[in-house]
């Protein structure tokens, strides 16, 4: 007795020209009306891969804005600055740099210019003398040289700097940290420092590039050496060179400054301390991109959730369809497509939350905003892939449902 053909080994005889076939246009159709059927629970998941984006270009989108802001910065300042300090001796002891220091520095072939400043031991500065002397606030007392805001790339907040009237006056300048604990808001104010009255001058603006100045109270050399006991030995020297010579400048430096003893002399670049801070900040990014590759790889499981869910409740409709003669392609596409699209709109929605969050970090730091084109593209595509890998086993859990069985639940 001949057997009777089942309608799938049917279809499977047909040609290949009469098989029924599914356009690209109708599985994104029946994909699009799968999630329309359940947009609370699309919403949802969609934000799962959403905060995982949207994290992830956050996270890389400001550090590349706070790179952008530090070559921004770099290429202002320079990177040409090179200084120079007293190191420690064969034995441990803190040494001194030779009086004649910053004149050797200066006569070097190719350096541009100097500037020095002397740290002064003992003298504490206060906004009156009714302040508790153990209240100083941790404020440097300093010699410096006049040229040394030219050298710095340093700036006047308000006031002056001093010339050759002032400085032959008790008169200070401050640093922004320094104005800032004693409560010094415009320059003409007083403050008692080394048991007299000094006027303020004027207050400096942060120095990137030598962030120790914001912390002093600073002396022209006449007052530092009549009033308050200077001995004329620096403690650092700052210099500029071109940036061709910058090496080979440094070499030179310890036994210009102290031929003796070249080994007691420390020289060191700004800008690198910048770059390593920048360089920490990047370590510190890694980290959290990599916490928000664990919140993507959570929405995508919200994905393959969503989707495991959607083909238990929707057997009947698989049945049917499968009855109709649709193939097993047919449905395993159409449940792939609804979990493609469930994921790129979490990524298009995280893209555009991430650069948001980018923009107002950046605009409130004053940063420049800059994000890689690359990471929104690979944003966008890691929703795509982990769409496909969420949707799989829902797909082919979908295609493999025989029709009586998914008519008859």
């Amino acid at each position: 007795m001949k057997r009777r053909r089942t309608a799938q080994e049917q279809v499977s005889a047909l040609p290949a020209k009469t098989r029924s076939r599914l356009l690209r246009k109708d599985v994104l159709r029946l994909g699009a009306s799968g999630l329309k059927s359940r947009p609370t629970r699309v919403v949802l998941s969609a934000l799962g891969i959403a905060i995982g984006i949207a994290a992830m270009i956050a996270v890389v989108g400001i550090s590349t804005s706070s790179q952008a802001k530090l070559n921004e910065q770099l290429s202002s300042l320079g990177t040409n600055m090179l200084t120079v300090g007293a190191g420690k001796s064969l034995f441990g002891d803190q040494s001194k740099l030779p009086e004649t220091a910053a004149g050797q520095v200066s006569r070097i072939e190719g350096v541009e210019k100097t500037a020095w400043l002397a740290e002064l031991e003992g003298i504490k500065s206060y906004r009156s003398r009714l302040i508790d002397s153990g209240q100083s606030g941790g404020i440097t007392a300093a010699a410096v040289s006049d040229t040394l805001l030219d050298v710095t790339e340093a700036s006047m907040k308000s006031g002056n700097w001093f010339n050759e009237a002032t400085a032959n006056y008790p008169t200070v300048v401050l640093g922004a940290k320094a104005a800032q604990r004693l409560g010094v808001v415009t320059p003409g104010t007083q403050v008692w420092i080394h048991d007299q009255l000094f006027t303020v001058l004027g207050v400096l603006d942060p120095v990137p590039l030598a962030p120790e100045l914001d912390t002093m109270a600073m002396f022209s050399e006449h007052t530092a050496i009549e009033t308050l006991g200077w001995e004329k030995n620096p403690t650092t020297i700052y210099e500029r060179s071109s940036d061709e010579s910058v090496d080979a400048i440094r070499a030179l430096l310890p036994r210009a400054v102290n031929p003796e003893n070249p080994e007691e002399v420390e020289v060191s670049r700004p800008s690198d301390a910048l770059a390593a801070k920048n360089a920490a900040d990047t370590a510190f990014t890694g980290l959290l991109v990599g916490l928000g590759s664990v919140a993507l790889l959570v929405g995508g499981i919200g994905v393959a959730n969503t989707m495991v869910i959607s083909v238990l409740e929707r057997r009947r409709e698989i049945g049917l369809r499968r009855a109709l003669g649709a193939t097993r392609k047919h449905i395993r596409s159409q449940f792939l497509a609804e979990a493609l699209l469930l994921s790129a709109l979490g990524g298009v929605a995280g893209v555009g939350i991430g650069m948001v969050v980018i923009t107002v970090f950046a605009n409130a730091n004053g940063w420049p905003v800059s994000v890689p084109p690359l990471v929104i593209i690979a944003g966008v595509a890691a929703t795509i892939v982990i769409g496909a890998v969420a949707g799989l086993y829902p797909a082919i859990r979908a295609a493999r449902t025989p029709p009586t069985a998914a008519l008859a639940s």
